[in-house]
């Protein structure tokens, strides 16, 4: 079983920490394939798995218990750099500015990074305090086939469009002092959470609506 807790960083400097977080309903490799791409990437030395008790924008009757998502996570994270966490269980929120917000005040030594698919850059502003979130970490976004020209001209790329690091400069993210935003263009995976629901056939709920607040 995976700890629910997180090591402490290295002696002499801050650990870099990427943020993923998600109903993992259910976990699958398309979440392993984003977090390596963002360990390599950005250079961090962790990616959290951040299981949501909820999400508010998704229909509860879709979604598998907790508890069940909880596992297919810690079962699909398959690298030792890769933290299943239900910290968000455990602070009781519910929105990503509120959970963010805890996290830099109870580890101000980690460097957080958020990662989010470009359909999440699209459709942040739904969002309660989406703004917020972008001034208290920096945001790694991941291309995903036909979000991508519609996110990079979105409400949110405008709006914070002098605040984007370019890809080459992907590694000085996690430094970088926020607001402060990056695009990366990765190899595509073909996992969805939603089809592997659909293989699973009656029991598991129907697909929910995709993406939304974590």
């Amino acid at each position: 079983m995976r700890p629910l807790t997180d090591p402490l960083p290295p002696p002499g400097r801050r650990l870099g920490v990427g943020l993923l977080g998600g109903s993992f309903n259910p976990a699958h490799a398309g979440h392993l394939h984003v977090s390596r791409e963002a360990l390599r990437r950005l250079g961090l030395d962790q990616v959290w798995w951040m299981v949501s008790p909820q999400n508010p924008l998704k229909e509860a009757a879709g979604m598998a218990p907790f508890a069940v998502r909880l596992a297919s996570a810690r079962a699909a994270a398959d690298d030792r750099r890769i933290v299943v966490t239900d910290i968000e269980h455990r602070l009781g929120t519910r929105y990503t500015a509120d959970t963010l917000a805890r996290l830099v005040t109870l580890r101000p030594c980690h460097r957080f990074v958020w990662l989010m698919g470009a359909d999440n850059l699209l459709q942040i502003p739904r969002w309660r305090g989406w703004t917020s979130i972008f001034h208290v970490a920096p945001v790694a976004v991941f291309a995903r086939p036909t979000y991508s020209s519609k996110a990079l001209s979105g409400a949110a790329a405008l709006r914070f469009a002098r605040a984007r690091v370019s890809e080459r400069r992907a590694r000085t993210l996690p430094e970088a002092a926020p607001p402060a935003w990056t695009y990366l263009f990765i190899p595509r995976h073909p996992a969805s959470a939603t089809a592997i629901r659909a293989l699973q056939g009656p029991g598991c709920g129907e697909p929910a609506t995709k993406g939304g607040e974590t």
